[in-house]
């Protein structure tokens, strides 16, 4: 099995697991009518504490209950975000296998680029 194989299967697993998780977080949220006791219309609401812009990462992971469908979707978005991150992180070990070092650096740079829009651009807005 050749890195595009490898790619392409990761690309496909990283959809399907997150299609179930956001799928299983609106069954579980249809069934229960609620999120952290939020309405379900509330979700939309941008200074609701169910807005995307301002969930914790690690919260999701720490309170993921089967009663809280809200957990599962942000569950299933993370692994969205994070398949063409995994992505890209597979390119750099397939350039650097190759010794393509201008495109290892290229690519490594592309994923600085992801990581930090990620993870860093959020605080630094969040301060303003």
């Amino acid at each position: 099995m050749d890195i595009y194989d490898v790619i392409g299967y990761t690309l496909r697993i990283g959809v399907i697991i997150s299609a179930i998780l956001i799928v299983t977080g609106i069954v579980i949220t249809i069934i229960h009518g609620s999120s952290n006791g939020y309405p379900v219309n509330d979700w939309v609401n941008p200074k609701s504490p169910l807005n995307s812009s301002v969930f914790v990462p690690i919260n999701v992971l720490k309170n993921l209950d089967i009663n809280d469908g809200m957990n599962f979707v942000w569950l299933g978005l993370m692994v969205l975000i994070a398949t063409p991150v995994l992505r890209v992180i597979l390119g750099i070990a397939d350039f650097a296998k190759q010794r393509n070092y201008l495109y290892t650096i290229i690519t490594a740079i592309v994923l600085f680029n992801l990581l930090f829009a990620i993870f860093i651009l959020p605080l630094i807005l969040a301060h303003h």
